[in-house]
């Protein structure tokens, strides 16, 4: 039975949790103000490092699901989104807009699994 490692876990969630070779990761952006590219790269710089802290990178991205608040928004994101993947690496991959996120002023959050390395 493989085991399942939780990092940085309180009662409502973990930052990472990792199970049987993959890494489960969620981030929301660090400012409430930024336009939709400011805060694509907040999230993606942040996962960039939790995936580097757990010993994986961007080119193991498996699965990636992004919550947008405004569809508008979908072609400034995917610019950041592609300029960040390594050539030849893109995941599986969902865009869904959303109501609202949990924090007013968010425009993303992204859910994503990783291979580990």
């Amino acid at each position: 039975m493989h085991t399942i490692d939780r990092r940085g876990a309180s009662a409502r969630y973990a930052d990472a949790v990792i199970h049987n070779g993959v890494i489960y990761l969620v981030e929301v952006p660090s400012t409430t103000t930024g336009d939709i590219a400011q805060q694509t790269q907040e999230v993606l710089a942040s996962l960039a490092r939790q995936l580097e802290a757990l010993g994986s990178d961007r080119s193991r991205i498996l699965m990636a699901t992004i919550y947008l608040t405004d569809l508008a928004d979908c072609d400034a994101m995917n610019a950041v989104w592609e300029a960040w993947l390594p050539p030849g690496s893109a995941p599986a991959r969902a865009c869904v807009k959303v109501a609202g996120l949990v924090q007013p002023g968010w425009r993303i959050e992204i859910a994503l699994t990783a291979a580990s390395a």
